[in-house]
């Protein structure tokens, strides 16, 4: 209550910590907290939600795995969403309060990306037209990689970027924090084109794998001369889907680099998809 007291305009982070070590020496401490959070995020008092909204945050940044691990599923995110939509409380949320919500469960999916509900709740949000456009989160918005941050991000693999954002962040001077600020936006921008990317390849390697599949399955049904004139439609249909994923592959196979595996894995598709494309001319050729 005292860490989100809304007749306090400033953070109490004497409180705040407090809050943050009770939920790391209780072991029901992360469930109980956002318990308390999720209804405190809800609160109809503007001032208590921005600040339980800070609260939550710091917690990410210094509870660890067994909050991040409640944190994560629907039970939780599915409170925060109730703030965004105008079935629940949505309807009455101040803007703020909602952009900050946005905010919040956005850049989880950036570091947070193996928690699959995080990820889905926010695509939800996408679809539903609740959230329009990702957010820019703020220049004086300081958010660190929580710990321990999610394997493979960028701050892992450069250990030059890495040094550097620790050294900014270690700074009192407000331009240190901004650059600190400057430099996670950038690295943020970085893992979404990447994770756009892998998005990219999956969906295209399952979709080549599902043409490829059902052309298998209509040149079975020629070469047993069962073919119906819908199934010869079918196949002309196939065959234009598939030569338009040629150039798709093409462009993933550049975008891989030296990303020995992705290559991999997209030269199979291809050749999976080169073979179908020759069976299906053949048969089309005889008609």
């Amino acid at each position: 209550d005292e860490a989100t007291d809304p007749s306090v305009s400033e953070e109490n982070w004497e409180c705040i910590q407090q809050f943050c070590a009770q939920v790391n020496a209780d072991t029901e401490g992360p469930l109980f907290a956002l318990r308390l959070l999720a209804h405190k995020i809800q609160s109809p008092q503007e001032g208590e939600a921005l600040h339980a909204l800070t609260v939550l945050e710091t917690c990410v940044n210094n509870c660890g795995d067994r909050f991040h691990s409640e944190m994560a599923k629907f039970r939780f995110l599915n409170e925060l969403i109730k703030v965004l939509s105008p079935k629940y409380y949505g309807i009455w949320s101040s803007e703020k309060v909602k952009s900050r919500v946005t905010e919040v469960i956005f850049s989880w999916t950036v570091w947070f990306p193996q928690e699959v509900k995080i990820q889905d709740a926010y695509q939800m949000l996408k679809k539903q037209g609740i959230v329009k456009e990702d957010p820019k989160l703020p220049e004086d918005k300081i958010l660190p990689p929580p710990s321990p941050r999610p394997q493979n991000s960028i701050f892992d693999t450069d250990e030059e970027k890495s040094k550097l954002l620790a050294r900014l962040l270690r700074s009192s001077h407000p331009e240190d924090l901004q650059a600190a600020n400057r430099l996670i936006q950038s690295v943020i921008k970085e893992e979404q084109e990447k994770s756009a990317q892998v998005s990219r390849r999956a969906n295209t390697i399952s979709e080549v794998s599902e043409n490829v599949r059902r052309v298998d399955e209509l040149l079975e049904s020629y070469r047993r001369h069962e073919l119906s004139p819908d199934d010869r439609e079918a196949l002309h249909a196939l065959l234009q889907r598939c030569e338009k994923l040629r150039p798709r592959l093409f462009r993933l196979a550049s975008e891989a680099g030296a990303d020995e595996e992705a290559l991999a894995e997209i030269l199979q598709a291809s050749d999976e998809l080169s073979r179908a494309l020759g069976q299906c001319r053949q048969a089309v050729a005889s008609q």
